[in-house]
């Protein structure tokens, strides 16, 4: 078995191009990002799924000094790409994450991959993402190579491909799902960078703990400390999320 996280990553953006490169204390998001997922105990290996246009050879760059896989394909078809990416480095489970999730919580991963594990058999997807309870930004799916196969397969839906997993996850019929959940609901929240706002709230919380390896800061640590200043959950909390079924 080889757990593969992958990583999709672009430099375009409608609300805040070249964001996942943004820095703060000289380190770019997407890199505190991989430095997290690095902590997972199952994860084999970290891939960045990218597309072919030249204008993402900055992201192609910043893999090489990290030492990490990469692969590029489509722009537009996502879940192609994806397919290519595990097809690439044998994948036998795939943990998808999107790269404007900088604070990634390595526990979280582990907990879904855990819950896949546990009934290998029998769950085809399992995600935090299925009710959530967990804040944006957060998000982790794990599925079997062979559902994401199905998937690449059968899914003619532009919006399905270009999101990779609604085909999987609004099939409950094709697909057996399993859902992990915080025992308190924290998805007011919002952990993810993709505007300005967001951007100025994920800075003030890697300055805030900057005196401590930030890759061993836990999201309940994040939550704790947004509870208690609450103004700082104001800078972002008005952001509407785009919803799949407004897209579609």
């Amino acid at each position: 078995m080889k757990i593969v996280a992958i990583i999709q990553a672009r430099m375009g953006s409608t609300r805040l191009p070249g964001k996942i490169l943004k820095e703060v204390l000289g380190r770019p998001l997407l890199e505190y990002q991989i430095e997290r997922v690095r902590k997972s105990r199952f994860i084999h290996q970290i891939v960045i799924a990218t597309t072919n246009k030249e204008s993402e050879q900055p992201i192609i760059d910043l893999c090489n000094r990290l030492s990490v896989a990469y692969h590029r394909g489509s722009e537009q078809d996502v879940l192609l790409r994806y397919w290519e990416a595990a097809m690439r480095y044998k994948a036998t489970v795939v943990v998808r994450l999107t790269s404007d999730c900088p604070l990634i919580d390595p526990k979280i991963i582990d907990a879904s991959i855990t819950k896949y594990l546990s009934k290998i058999n029998l769950y085809d997807y399992v995600s935090n993402t299925i009710e959530r309870t967990f804040p944006r930004g957060l998000d982790v799916e794990v599925m079997s190579m062979k559902a994401l196969d199905q998937a690449n397969r059968e899914a003619r839906n532009i919006v399905h491909r270009e999101h990779v997993t609604p085909y999987i996850y609004l099939h409950p019929d094709k697909f057996t799902l399993g859902s992990v959940k915080n025992p308190l609901d924290v998805s007011s929240y919002r952990l993810t960078v993709d505007t300005k706002e967001d951007f100025q709230l994920i800075k003030r919380l890697i300055h805030y703990f900057s005196d401590k390896k930030i890759e061993s800061v836990t999201f309940e640590d994040i939550i704790c400390l947004l509870q208690k200043k609450p103004e700082w959950n104001l800078i972002n909390s008005h952001i509407e999320q785009k919803k799949l079924e407004d897209i579609i």
